[in-house]
């Protein structure tokens, strides 16, 4: 059984199999180990809040990685399980936040999603292009074309305004091989769509946007051996990668035209809730509103990527991580509401309806989060759609007359469905 147990009440012995964090902001080797030594119990205690530990052998973990067993670890682990909330209990807390409408955004909807698709496109392609020069200019010390990327973030405010489904769906398109760089752009689209839930004005929004976009040009000073390893970071190399937040303000405040806002969000983005962060080491509201929410939406963008030393999660598995981590790793109203705004089934989640179907979630639904527009992919047999047909699943019956829900998410890995394929379908042409 997996339980989720404060590192202050692990014990040498214990098998940790997940953190509170994304593995590569820590400097364990491996993901997924025996605690041995005092120094990896300190370590632990030191980088995280919480940890997974697994308190007996039904999961099928092969006893030959573990130190033979000690009866009085396996009592101590069971005994903190009984004590721990189950696991289902979180999905459970989600659907009921998401399942009643909550605050709405002050900004309605001004053009459908196939509109703003068409819309974004060009603008969308110009800054992919933007932060692949302001990283080239950051690396080799040029002078950032800051009025530029001003002017993009305009653009991308105005969308995301009009429908902010738009931009969302273009932060499904991922590659790799240029995690840094993209990371950045779809953090700073992420900044938009939630600021504009927020009901921030539409110069907040920019300087939002512009701090997200700018928020790891500190990393080009990272050597690429380091910055693209195929593996865990050392000690030292994770204290190297640590430094990008200062490099990265040194770059900044030696370009013009940064305003002090777009500052706060690349000095903050590392910063926790409770402390456990890193830059300023600050905690609660000390960190200010954008350094909180970009907080957020970098771990939320990190874990749901695939980068080149492991495989990205759902981002179902990563909102329900943000929930857990609410009120510690995070502030826990900014975090409930970001829950909120993209949904559960956020856009670009491959699910299975109660029919059978298989689809990719496409459009939220702002009054029926439950119920979003989704692309159906797979018949309930499993042949293919040949047209991919949308469909609401708000008033959408079953053949048995059932109201037609999302019955479970999918790893799009695991049944070989592309989502960012599907989603252009939707009006990009």
């Amino acid at each position: 059984m997996i339980v989720r147990i404060d590192t202050q009440q692990l014990r040498i012995g214990m098998y940790v199999c997940e953190l509170d964090r994304p593995w590569r902001e820590t400097p364990f080797m491996f993901q997924g180990f025996e605690i041995r030594t005092d120094e990896e119990l300190k370590t632990l205690q030191q980088y995280c809040r919480t940890v997974f530990i697994i308190a007996n052998d039904a999961e099928g973990m092969a006893l030959a990685k573990r130190a033979p067993a000690r009866p009085e670890l396996l009592k101590t682990t069971a005994d903190l399980a009984s004590g721990m909330k189950p696991a289902i209990s979180i999905e459970q807390e989600m659907l009921k936040l998401n399942n009643h409408p909550g605050a709405r955004s002050v900004y309605a909807d001004e053009t459908t999603l196939e509109e703003e698709i068409r819309n974004i496109k060009d603008i969308h392609a110009g800054a992919c292009q933007l932060i692949q020069d302001l990283m080239w200019e950051a690396k080799f010390g040029r002078s950032l074309d800051v009025p530029g990327a001003r002017q993009t973030i305009s653009h991308m405010v105005q969308s995301a305004l009009r429908n902010p489904d738009a931009l969302t769906c273009f932060a499904q398109l991922k590659n790799k091989d240029e995690y840094t760089a993209q990371h950045s752009l779809r953090v700073a689209i992420l900044s938009l769509v939630f600021g504009r839930q927020l009901g921030l004005t539409p110069a907040e929004l920019e300087m939002l946007g512009l701090g997200a976009l700018l928020l790891d040009v500190g990393k080009m000073k990272i050597p690429s051996e380091i910055l693209n390893k195929p593996a865990a970071l050392t000690g030292d190399e994770f204290a190297l990668v640590r430094q990008h937040v200062p490099w990265g303000i040194e770059i900044l405040e030696k370009a013009s035209q940064v305003p002090t806002m777009a500052l706060e969000v690349a000095r903050r983005h590392h910063e926790r809730y409770d402390g456990s962060g890193y830059g300023d080491h600050l905690r609660g509201d000390t960190i200010g509103t954008f350094g909180m929410i970009a907080g957020v939406l970098d771990f939320y963008d990190a874990v749901t990527s695939d980068r080149v030393y492991r495989a990205g999660i759902t981002a179902h598995a990563a909102m329900k991580k943000l929930y857990e981590g609410r009120g510690t790793l995070f502030h826990p109203e900014l975090t409930e509401k970001f829950i909120q705004c993209l949904g559960i089934y956020p856009i670009g989640s491959v699910v299975e309806l109660n029919t059978g179907e298989i689809g990719v979630v496409a459009a939220l639904n702002r009054t029926q989060r439950l119920k979003p527009r989704v692309v159906l992919v797979q018949r309930a047999d499993k042949s293919p759609y040949p047209d991919m047909p949308v469909v609401s699943l708000a008033g959408r019956k079953n053949p048995d007359g059932r109201a037609c829900e999302i019955e479970r998410v999918l790893d799009p890995a695991e049944c070989g469905i592309d989502p960012s394929r599907y989603l252009p379908l939707t009006g990009a042409a």
